[in-house]
This record gives structure tokens, sequence and C-alpha cells, in this order.
């Protein structure tokens, strides 16, 4: 695994004691008071779609197994959100990333995407799942770097339509699969 590889405590939760600028960043599950934090971050950071801030409430109760926040300086600077979709066990659905302005450079994508691999809550995962619409260069980027750094080919295919699907309102979406892999390991 790589250097920014975090390591597990019995919570699940794993504190990243990486340095940026002398400010520790720690990354860990989210908990419920960090929906509104996380409801910023994601509007600061176009392309992505917002959602309420209710359904952000949700996905840090009821997916904070399988979502991941980076505070610096205690401010949430990082949010990944996902969630293993029914009936495919070995599959991480990678919902979003979003990492703020003052902590771009650091990896943070793939720091964050490593502490959620290595909970126990998503043992088994050998693929990655997400869609991209074909503009969001940011985001191709990160996951062609996710499957170098898995070692794992990466495949993508129409999914959800621009008309068929969105009424015109949304460009197309691109399922992108990464796998298999072998899930990282916390390191000690």
């Amino acid at each position: 695994m790589p250097d920014e590889a975090t390591t597990m405590d019995g919570n699940d939760s794993v504190p990243d004691r990486s340095q940026t600028a002398g400010a520790v960043i720690q990354i860990g599950s989210p908990v419920p008071e960090d929906a509104a934090e996380i409801h910023a971050l994601i509007a600061a950071c176009p392309p992505l779609d917002t959602n309420s801030l209710y359904a952000n409430l949700i996905q840090c109760t009821h997916f904070a197994a399988s979502s991941a926040v980076a505070r610096l300086n205690g401010k949430v600077v990082g949010w990944i959100s996902g969630h293993r979709p029914p009936g495919k066990d070995h599959t991480y659905f990678l919902w979003q990333v979003a990492v703020h302005a003052d902590a771009r450079g650091q990896q943070l994508p793939r720091r964050m995407l490593a502490d959620i691999l290595s909970r126990r809550a998503q043992a088994g995962v050998s693929q990655i799942e997400t869609s991209i619409t074909r503009a969001n260069e940011a985001s191709w980027g990160l996951f062609r770097s996710v499957a170098g750094w898995l070692s794992a080919p990466l495949r993508e295919e129409p999914w959800f339509d621009r008309n068929r699907h969105f009424a015109g309102q949304h460009d197309t979406e691109f399922l992108v699969t990464i796998g298999p892999f072998q899930a990282p390991k916390a390191s000690g």
C-alpha cells in the first residue's frame, strides 16, 4: 500500500497522521454533525451534483461505514460517499468525492478510499464502481490513478443516458468499473 496508507483502530475510524503545512489530516467515518459541513463542501466543488442536506445527513448515519470524511484543523476538507450495491457483494460503489481547495494535492481521495476499503464492513470488496460524465476530466484522472494504485483494469460503458434517463437535463453517466483487485490492508 502507498505511503498514505492508514491504520485501523477498534472503531473502524482511522486517524491519518499525515502532515499538511504543520497540521494533521484526520480521516475516518462521518458522524451526523458533519453533514452540514459536507453539504457546504460539495456545493463548493463544482461540477459535483448537490443533494439535500438531509441526504447528506442520511449518508453520515446509514452509510457511515462506507463513507469517509477528512478533517484539517477540525474543518471538513474531504468527503467520499459510497455503498455496497444490493446483490453485488464484492463491489463498492463510490458515489461522490469532494476535496476542498485548501487540501488538494495531498492525495486525499486515495487516502480516504484506502481508509474505507480497509474497514471490516468492506471486507471482500474486489471491485469499485462509479459513474462519471465524459466532461468531468478531474474524475477520469482520479479513477485512472486509483486503477493504477490498485493495479487493476478500468472499464467503462454508457450507463444512464442523457435523453433516455435524464430527459436531456444531465450529461450521460458512464459506469466505470475498476477491478478485480485485492483490497488494501491497513498498515500497522
